[in-house]
């Protein structure tokens, strides 16, 4: 990873293709799980549990420097990990990346090495799903992360917007349908397959 901005603008990628995801362990002594959110600006992933869980089929479609890629997604979500894998067009897992308690666990089919760690990729996932109350402990001095509406917006210490998140209400839930994230430059497009 050259360059940090791009480093982090991977991340949308990493949603698609997670197979160059680092093994970022937990253990006695050893640091959680963490993630940019901003040049120079990192944060410690909340915890991985979230209740009630989520479960969902996504494809996911991500515009970075113009190009735009899509890959199909499953996320599973309950009180003790999180889930994503990754499938090919043809139904083939590409990738696996789950986040317990141990730390963040991946099993990859084809390396990619110019792509982000899971961290970041995961970091996205947990900002449009886990609550504001998971991650206002996590967030640095002067940041805040506000809903409003069928919008939620991270602003850095200088109140500049860094990541906008839209939902809609979908089988009675609030789901997140794009990620914008303006520090990186990417947008992520979600569309959700079944019920």
């Amino acid at each position: 990873m050259n360059n940090l901005k791009l480093w982090r603008a991977g991340a949308l990628c990493a949603v698609f293709f997670l197979t160059a995801c680092s093994h970022t362990q937990r253990s006695d002594g050893a640091a959680t799980p963490q993630a940019w959110l901003e040049p120079g600006v990192r944060v410690t992933l909340p915890a991985p549990g979230i209740s009630p869980s989520v479960s969902s089929q996504q494809l996911l479609s991500g515009r970075f420097n113009g190009q735009i890629q899509s890959l199909l997604v499953m996320m599973d979500a309950d009180d003790k990990k999180l889930s994503l894998a990754g499938l090919s067009s043809v139904g083939i897992r590409l990738f696996l990346v789950t986040y317990d308690a141990q730390g963040i666990h991946t099993e990859q089919s084809i390396v990619v090495p110019q792509l982000p760690p899971a961290s970041q990729v995961l970091a996205d996932v947990m900002l449009s799903h886990w609550p504001i109350s998971a991650w206002v402990p996590q967030l640095p001095a002067g940041w805040t992360l506000t809903d409003q509406g069928d919008k939620r917006e991270l602003r850095n210490r200088h109140h500049t917007l860094v990541t906008e998140i839209t939902y809609l209400q979908r089988n009675g839930k609030r789901v997140p349908i794009s990620i914008e994230q303006h520090a990186f430059k990417y947008h992520i497009t979600i569309q959700y397959l079944g019920d």
